[in-house]
C-alpha cells in the first residue's frame, strides 16, 4: 500500500518535469523561429542592396526608380530617442525605487505602488495620445519648433520605461540582506549614506538589469514614438533635438502595410538590424554580469 502513493508521486514529479522542460523550451523555440524568419528574409535583401549602402546610406527613397534604401537616419533616430529616454528615465526611476524601498512611508507607498503598476499596464497608444495632447504643445511652447521632435519622443519614452526600472530596482534593493544595512549603521553611517553607499551598490546587478530592460523597451517602442516623433526620414545630428526623426520601428510599421517586392524585403532587413541591436544589448548585459560575478 505504501509503494503505490510513492509511485504516483514519482509519476507526478516526472510529468511536472516534462511540462517545465517544454515550457522552458517554448521560449527558445520562439526566438529560434524569429531568427530564422528574419535572417532568411532580411540578409539577402541587405546583400542585394549592399551592406554599406544599406547601413550607412542617408536616403530612404522606396518609390524612386531605382529605389534607394539607406537606414542610417532611422538608426540615428532610434539611438537618439533611446539615449534621451535613458537620460530622463534612469535617474528618476532609480531614485524612485530607492525612495520606495527605504524612505517611503507606508500610507504613501500604498498609493504609489499601484500607480506605478498602472503605468506599466497603460497601452502604448494611450501614451502616444498623451504625448500628442500634452507633451507636444509643452515642448513647442517651451523650446520652440513644432513639438514633434526627438526631445518629445525622449521624454515620452522616459516615462514609459519608468515602471520597468522602478519595479525591478526596488525588488533588487529589498532583496539585499538587512544585515548589510545594519552593519553600515553600526559603523557610524547615517541612514542616507548606508542606503546610497552600501545598499544601492550591493543591488547593482538588479539595477543594471532594470536599465537594460528599459533600454530594450525604449528601442523597441513603435506606436507612441510614431505619434510624437515627427516621422521624418532625414539624417539628424544630436544638437537637432527639436527636429523630427523616424526610428527603425516606426519606419517598419509606417510602410510595411503597402510595401512589396524589394521595398518589403528592405523593411524586413530593417527588422534584422533592430534585432541585432537588441542582441547586442543583451550580450553586453551578460558580459557585465559575468564581469561583476568574477
Amino acid at each position: 500500500m505504501g509503494r503505490r502513493p510513492l509511485i504516483g508521486m514519482l509519476n507526478k514529479e516526472y510529468i511536472a518535469k516534462i511540462l517545465f522542460v517544454i515550457s522552458a523550451s517554448a521560449a527558445i523555440i520562439a526566438v529560434g523561429l524569429i531568427c530564422v524568419f528574419l535572417f532568411l528574409q532580411g540578409l539577402p535583401a541587405i546583400w542585394n542592396i549592399g551592406p554599406i549602402r544599406f547601413l550607412a546610406g542617408t536616403d530612404w527613397r522606396p518609390t524612386w526608380n531605382p529605389p534607394i534604401f539607406g537606414i542610417l537616419p532611422m538608426i540615428a533616430g532610434s539611438l537618439y530617442v533611446t539615449a534621451g529616454a535613458i537620460i530622463f528615465g534612469v535617474p528618476i526611476g532609480i531614485f524612485t525605487a530607492v525612495f520606495m524601498a527605504k524612505f517611503c512611508p507606508k500610507p504613501i507607498y500604498k498609493v504609489l505602488k499601484p500607480a506605478i503598476n498602472l503605468l506599466a499596464g497603460i497601452p502604448s497608444v494611450v501614451y502616444g495620445y498623451f504625448g500628442m495632447v500634452v507633451l507636444v504643445p509643452f515642448v513647442r511652447g517651451a523650446f520652440g519648433g513644432n513639438g514633434n521632435s526627438i526631445l518629445t519622443a525622449s521624454i515620452l519614452l522616459g516615462m514609459m520605461i519608468l515602471p520597468t526600472i522602478i519595479t525591478i530596482s526596488e525588488n533588487s534593493i529589498r532583496a539585499i540582506p538587512r544585515e548589510i544595512y545594519e552593519g553600515a549603521i553600526a559603523l557610524g553611517a547615517s541612514h542616507e549614506r548606508a542606503v546610497f553607499m552600501v545598499v544601492l551598490p550591493a543591488a547593482k546587478p538588479g539595477v543594471t538589469a532594470s536599465i537594460v530592460l528599459g533600454i530594450g523597451r525604449a528601442i523597441g517602442e513603435t506606436m507612441a514614438v510614431r505619434m510624437v516623433a515627427g516621422n521624418q526620414a532625414v539624417m539628424r545630428m544630436p544638437h537637432e533635438f527639436l527636429s523630427g526623426t523616424r526610428t527603425l520601428t516606426a519606419n517598419i510599421v509606417l510602410e510595411l502595410g503597402y510595401a512589396y517586392g524589394g521595398h518589403r524585403a528592405a523593411l524586413i532587413a530593417t527588422g534584422v538590424v533592430l534585432f541585432v541591436f537588441i542582441l547586442l544589448i543583451n550580450t553586453l548585459f551578460g558580459m557585465l554580469k559575468k564581469k561583476e560575478g568574477a
